[in-house]
């Protein structure tokens, strides 16, 4: 592990990469925490708050001045957060349940594995 990769990162890249890994955590924990309940609630928000900082911050995340493929996933994440969001307010909690869901495994799940792969920064820090 070099984490020394990591702190020589931009700015943007670690709040990136922290809020990233604090979604996964709070999402883990809220998928098996029981549901309808004021912590669930505003856990949700902060959830949402760090889905929305993962998928702002990765507009900035460019190699040599170019969009990725994976920049696919920021305005499907800022749509699936405003339809989890509405799909809660309206009481529609099989639909809510399977955005945040899809969410959790598409939009941070899927692109995760994918910083890890050899020659990307996580992959850096994890590998040494």
């Amino acid at each position: 592990m070099n984490i020394d990769v990591f702190l020589a990162a931009p700015w943007h890249i670690q709040l990136h990469a922290g809020a990233a890994f604090a979604a996964v955590a709070l999402g883990a924990i809220q998928l098996i925490a029981p549901k309808g309940t004021l912590p669930h609630r505003q856990l949700g928000y902060v959830w949402v708050a760090l889905m929305l900082i993962v998928a702002t911050t990765a507009i900035f995340i460019r190699h040599d001045g170019a969009f990725s493929w994976l920049h696919l996933f920021v305005p499907l994440t800022y749509a699936g957060v405003a339809g989890l969001i509405w799909q809660a307010r309206k009481g529609l909690v099989s639909r809510h349940r399977s955005t945040v869901l899809a969410l959790f495994l598409g939009a941070l799940m899927i692109p995760g594995a994918f910083s890890f792969v050899p020659g990307r920064l996580m992959y850096q820090v994890a590998a040494g």
